[in-house]
């Protein structure tokens, strides 16, 4: 407590914030988070030079301590994550290597249990010679006795200064000992060190007399990434964004380093078995697939994880705001329609048609949105062709072995096809099988899994004709408005003209304008009919399809926001020549919405599509993601052609009293979703292809399918 008895000392009083201990989150790194060393110099060492990091000589050489450290010539950081000592042979040297390396600034260390009952015992506590600890008091004794005091003194100092745990890189990264929840991290306490160095156990022993451990690991939700040790296991697993490196080197296993922030393990092998495990860990050669921590964790996923208002944060666009009612509403559809949710890494966002056309007779026309682009700072733009069918994302693997080992996929599955809502396209698996092979056939043909590095692809792309619900749709209610209007229109007209011979003066006026506008609907009617006709042909076999790639969205290690929208078509051209007989190249233009004569060619080439029948295009700039003045622009905009409206609009659209009415639409609505639902979409794939928890992937899956319950005009 401070006590201010004067306005004097109040005036001069100075409160000043100071971070505790294990806040180092201005340390950016990177850093090489090395797992339970256990003694074992050797190891040590040899992880050290295959992690880049090159040996020197300490100055000022104290008793009983090496003079051995370690420097990265890049300035990397290694961070030892406790647990130096004991049962290994080079217990000393491991403690003076780490010392050294800690003192230069190469290096930061938290205490483990094994360190801190050395320290107890040093201190002159009573503790238990169990576990290892005999081998190391052993190393301890063996040192000259004149050097013995200073060095035990030493080395008390500093153990005791190890901080429990460390926050590093901003809060991304955490390092304890034996981890850490949430809510204890970045604090200081005795609850806080118990839990960093012992972990959480259940109070009871299993058959070997060890503690069970509590799985805290299986509920963190936590942002930041946790890599800690402890407990040894065979292989070092991402479990909710959790993960142990310790690797059992003194076991016979291997010692392991987390190289942080590129996320990759570097390991070698021990050189020997020094101590026999009480309880074994490496399991028996078993050829039996088995799934990943993660994904054995991911196969039942909570509700909770998804449901209610929630504020996701992207990349792209900050964060999106997902309302409780539409989250529900997504849950429904998800729950009772959807694939294999393990499939289920990315939904496409919905796409805004350009501003109002103010042209005669047009609703939409190119000028707009080459136009909108040009504000956008997006001086070149791609022009695709528009095709008339089901939006379509495929998910494809190089093979089975592929599909176990990146989706969690065990029942032989190679890929899936699915709509925009995450529903299956194809209710025969035969027929998905099959088309799915011919797919990873055309991208094996391309050389994709080689030059991309990946065993498998996530493509965007459009499946035609219309799918079955859509051709039912245009059957049941398109065609039967062209057929019941090509039916009564005529006879409507006929009874008007009959009519009309029996009136004169204003009453014969108004029926001649009413039979002009029949007259007109009747045109309408059969350019309607013309135009939905276009888009559907039975399918009765793999060949009656067409599926049109024209985003190549992510691979392994990479989603490619990064490149061009050309590359993505050039690159998918390609993979469309391997089978031209299922796959469809779309055609592009690039237009410089700068130059007069390029917008104009742009313009001319819509004209074109639609003048064959085309639905339209979508103009999109030629940069994956393109910022403008106010932010993120619109990933695309579509400019549909007049004859593809009337299916939208209606048969007689276009009449000037219907199109005065219809450019009155709002789109601001609709672009808004449609840049949230683009930065939700691009926001899984990189937490999938960062290996994130299916739930954090499935938190923007479900973010995309919520926004689209917000209501908004549909003929948009």
């Amino acid at each position: 407590m401070f006590v201010l008895d004067s306005a004097e000392a109040v005036e001069a009083a100075v409160v000043e914030r100071v971070p505790l201990w294990n806040d180092r989150t201005a340390d950016a790194g990177p850093f090489d988070v090395v797992g339970d060393v256990h003694g074992c110099a050797d190891e040590l060492e040899t992880l050290l030079e295959t992690l880049g990091y090159g040996k020197v000589v300490v100055g000022g050489h104290e008793p009983g301590w090496s003079n051995t450290g370690y420097v990265h010539p890049a300035g990397r950081k290694a961070v030892f994550v406790g647990d130096l000592v004991d049962r290994g042979p080079r217990v000393l040297d491991t403690l003076g290597i780490v010392r050294n390396m800690v003192a230069s600034g190469s290096a930061l260390c938290v205490p483990g249990n094994h360190d801190v009952k050395l320290l107890k015992k040093l201190t002159g506590r009573d503790v238990q010679v169990t576990h290892g600890l005999a081998e190391t008091l052993a190393e301890i004794d063996a040192l000259p006795a004149d050097a013995r005091p200073a060095f035990t003194k030493s080395l008390a100092a500093f153990l005791d200064g190890l901080v429990s745990h460390y926050v590093l890189d901003g809060g991304k990264l955490v390092v304890a000992h034996a981890g850490l929840r949430q809510e204890m991290q970045g604090r200081g306490s005795g609850k806080v060190r118990d839990f960093c160095l012992y972990g959480e156990t259940t109070g009871e022993t299993d058959e070997f007399g060890l503690p069970v451990r509590h799985n805290w690991a299986a509920e963190y939700r936590g942002p930041a990434a946790v890599v800690y040790g402890h407990t040894p296991v065979p292989e070092p697993e991402w479990l909710n964004n959790t993960v142990n490196i310790d690797t059992g080197s003194v076991f016979g296993g291997r010692l392991t380093a987390l190289r942080w922030p590129e996320r990759e393990f570097v390991s070698v092998p021990a050189a020997r078995t020094y101590c026999e495990p009480v309880r074994p860990f490496l399991p028996d050669p078993d050829p039996t697939p088995r799934l990943t921590a993660q994904q054995s964790h991911d196969d039942l996923l909570d509700a909770a994880d998804v449901l209610g208002k929630r504020i996701v944060a992207t990349r792209l666009r900050g964060s999106v705001t997902v309302r409780e009612a539409h989250a529900t509403a997504a849950l429904e559809v998800m729950s009772r329609f959807a694939a294999d949710p393990r499939w289920l890494i990315y939904l496409p966002p919905t796409m805004s048609p350009c501003e109002t056309s103010g042209e005669p007779g047009r609703l939409e026309h190119p000028a707009e949105a080459l136009a909108y682009y040009r504000t956008q700072g997006a001086p070149r733009v791609v022009c695709e062709e528009k095709h008339m069918g089901s939006r379509a994302v495929v998910v494809v693997c190089r093979d089975e072995s592929a599909a176990r080992e990146r989706f969690g996929v065990l029942d032989g599955e190679v890929g899936i096809v699915t709509t925009r809502t995450g529903r299956r396209f194809f209710a025969d698996p035969d027929l998905e099988r099959r088309f799915l092979d011919r797919v990873r056939a055309a991208v094996a043909a391309a050389g994709l899994w080689d030059s991309l590095s990946t065993t498998w692809v996530c493509l965007d792309c459009e499946l035609m004709p219309w799918s079955a619900k859509a051709q039912e749709l245009l059957k049941t209610q398109y065609a039967a408005v062209g057929s019941a209007g090509r039916a009564a229109v005529p006879r409507a007209a006929a009874s008007l003209a009959a009519a009309a011979g029996r009136l004169a003066g204003d009453e014969k006026a108004r029926l001649d304008r009413v039979a002009g506008r029949l007259a007109g609907l009747e045109a309408g009617i059969r350019k309607f009919v013309d135009a939905y006709r276009q888009y559907c042909w039975p399918v009765n076999a793999l060949t009656d399809l067409k599926l049109a790639p024209f985003h190549l969205l992510a691979s392994e290690g990479s989603v490619h926001t990064d490149k061009s929208h050309v590359w993505h078509m050039d690159t998918l051209a390609a993979v469309c020549r391997a089978d031209p007989e299922l796959l469809l190249a779309t055609s592009y233009k690039v237009v410089d919405v700068t130059d007069p004569a390029g917008v104009a060619e742009g313009v001319a080439w819509w004209a074109d599509l639609t003048g064959r029948g085309g639905e339209g295009m979508v103009v999109k700039p030629l940069d994956f993601v393109q910022r403008g003045k106010r932010g993120l622009a619109q990933p695309a905009v579509k400019c549909r052609g007049p004859e593809y409206l009337r299916i939208i609009y209606g048969p007689d659209y276009d009449a000037a009293e219907n199109l005065s009415r219809l450019r009155g639409r709002r789109l601001a609505h609709k672009r808004s979703l449609a840049l949230g639902e683009f930065a939700l979409g691009v926001e899984g794939l990189e937490r999938f292809v960062r290996r994130e928890p299916l739930r954090r992937v499935h938190e923007c899956v479900f973010g995309v399918l919520a926004l689209e319950s917000e209501p908004v005009d549909p003929r948009l």
